[in-house]
């Protein structure tokens, strides 16, 4: 089986997958419009999810970690320069990885969690609760806004704008591909300062806005990219 074919299918899988497991995970938990509500909610639902749910977090991050065999495939099947290969590599698996990481969090340090919230008794139960609130939160910014939203939507807008670069320097696959790529590179880059400066708090609204539609196109692009491969 040749690289073009089998990174044609993993640009094909992968997207769709990630895409049903987050459908999944809106359908069943109301992610990610759950992560508005108070603590008591999220960690509440959470547990009531059970071994279900947990599945759920777990097919989600695996698919983002998927992103690390696509994107060494991807620069295999996109003969570049060896200069501007070595930094899509780079900056994509950075990307894979801090995707992960930011995901990490839901199917093995919020469960302990959610069991330690609900189950809280006696005299100490509402400081115990206060203190997981507090966990979560801390969690939920350093890992789910910070690593995984910031650093994710950055470094995967920077190596959608490498990968189009070296669409348009091959032949690999249809050119044009490159020139849809830059604006939804750009528009995941400008996701990425949803929470930065004067936004920290409650969040740049426009920011918020392009995300989801950025992630729509970016993983449309992902999967004509790989049927161009296919082909």
């Amino acid at each position: 089986m040749s690289t073009d074919l089998v990174a044609g299918i993993l640009l094909i899988v992968v997207p769709i997958t990630f895409n049903l497991a987050f459908f999944e995970l809106g359908r069943t938990f109301d992610y990610p419009n759950i992560l508005r509500k108070p603590a008591d909610v999220i960690l509440r639902r959470f547990a009531a999810g059970g071994t279900p749910l947990l599945l759920r977090w777990q097919a989600l991050l695996v698919s983002s970690l998927a992103m690390l065999p696509l994107v060494a495939l991807l620069a295999a099947a996109i003969p570049a320069g060896s200069a501007l290969t070595i930094s899509t590599v780079v900056i994509g698996s950075a990307a894979a990885l801090v995707q992960g990481l930011g995901l990490v969090r839901w199917p093995f340090a919020v469960p302990e969690l959610a069991r330690r919230y609900v189950d809280a008794e006696g005299p100490n139960a509402t400081a115990t609760r206060e203190t997981i609130e507090v966990i979560f939160a801390t969690l939920h910014r350093l890992f789910g806004v910070g690593i995984g939203e910031h650093l994710g939507y950055l470094l995967t807008g920077l190596w959608t704008g490498l990968v189009s670069v070296s669409l348009l320097s091959t032949s690999a696959t249809w050119p044009w591909l490159g020139w849809v790529g830059f604006p939804i590179g750009v528009a995941l880059a400008i996701g990425s300062l949803e929470f930065v400066g004067s936004n920290e708090k409650t969040g740049w609204s426009i920011a918020g806005a392009i995300v989801p539609v950025a992630y729509i196109a970016w993983s449309l692009w992902l999967v004509a990219i790989g049927i161009g491969l296919v082909l």
